[in-house]
């Protein structure tokens, strides 16, 4: 009988550490008690009465739209930044581009926060605009520092490509955008997914950025969760929590399946290729030997 060891005691005591809160969470989403902490029975009234709350779903709502966006934001930039990072090896400050890639993952939130508060400020009295801080702040403040986290990502992925694959695709004709669309992106799709997705939870989770660059009527739910709680946790929120942890799961879920699916073609594309090639490689010693007695 295999012996239960250190290690495997300390795997499942992390486990749940990180997991039971959400249990908890969870199951406290249908207590019938209005007293968060008191069990009054199992009851969905909760989730019903979201509906009724337009306040807090409004920032639901306004919450995962600001993360879809800043996802979005943070893949393209952080992709481009990673691909100068690796790629492009020689020029003139490098280093000073590097860091400045890398800086927000080291910058506390709330000098970040302050900054772009400043800036945006400046910008107001200068060009105009904004003329009011809202989604769109909230959305650029998010994505200067998801985007940093995005570029670190790709950036270990682009190290580990076998490049003799893109000289390839160029020998044969192929130009650089195409084969940085058709053969690169598609190499680095893992890498992609797990930055968009940690870009979401960022966007979705910060606090403290939203704090200093939203305005009147761009309350994030952190915000709201964070307003809330200071007067007592409320079991409406126990509901939304619920509801964007089932959400997450979700997301996560697919991206995980349809970025192995797309994984595994891609490896039986290649096994296939390799098959193909070696198959001519038998075939034209076969075809030399039969033209051999022709041309005596």
């Amino acid at each position: 009988m295999k012996r239960f060891s250190f290690s495997n005691l300390m795997l499942v005591v992390g486990l749940v550490f990180i997991y039971l809160p959400m249990l908890i969470l969870v199951i406290y989403s249908f207590n019938a008690s209005k007293l968060v902490t008191v069990w009054g029975g199992w009851s969905v009234k909760w989730y019903v009465g979201l509906l009724d709350n337009s306040q807090l779903m409004g920032s639901v709502v306004r919450s995962l739209e600001i993360a879809c966006y800043t996802a979005i934001a943070a893949v393209a930039l952080g992709t481009l930044a990673a691909f100068v990072l690796t790629r492009i090896t020689h020029f003139k400050g490098r280093t000073l581009f590097g860091g400045l890639v890398t800086a927000p993952l080291v910058m506390p939130e709330v000098i970040t926060g302050l900054s772009l508060l400043l800036l945006f400020v400046a910008m107001a009295q200068m060009i105009g605009w904004p003329q009011e801080r809202g989604i769109v702040t909230i959305w650029i403040a998010h994505t200067t520092f998801c985007a940093a986290y995005v570029a670190v990502v790709v950036s270990a992925r682009l190290r580990e490509l076998d490049l003799s694959i893109e000289e390839a695709a160029m020998d044969l004709g192929a130009r650089p955008w195409k084969v940085f669309f058709l053969i690169t992106i598609p190499m680095i799709a893992p890498s992609l997914a797990a930055g968009g997705m940690m870009s979401f939870a960022l966007s979705l989770d910060d606090l403290v950025l939203a704090s200093f660059v939203s305005g009147p009527g761009s309350t994030t739910l952190p915000m709201e969760v964070f307003s809330a709680v200071r007067l007592g946790v409320k079991p409406e929120i126990n509901a939304v929590a619920s509801l964007i942890l089932l959400v997450v799961s979700l997301v996560t879920f697919l991206v995980w399946y349809f970025s192995r699916q797309a994984e595994e073609r891609r490896k039986r594309a290649i096994q296939q290729a390799i098959e193909e090639a070696a198959a001519d490689s038998w075939k034209q010693p076969d075809v030399r030997r039969a033209q051999a007695p022709e041309a005596a």
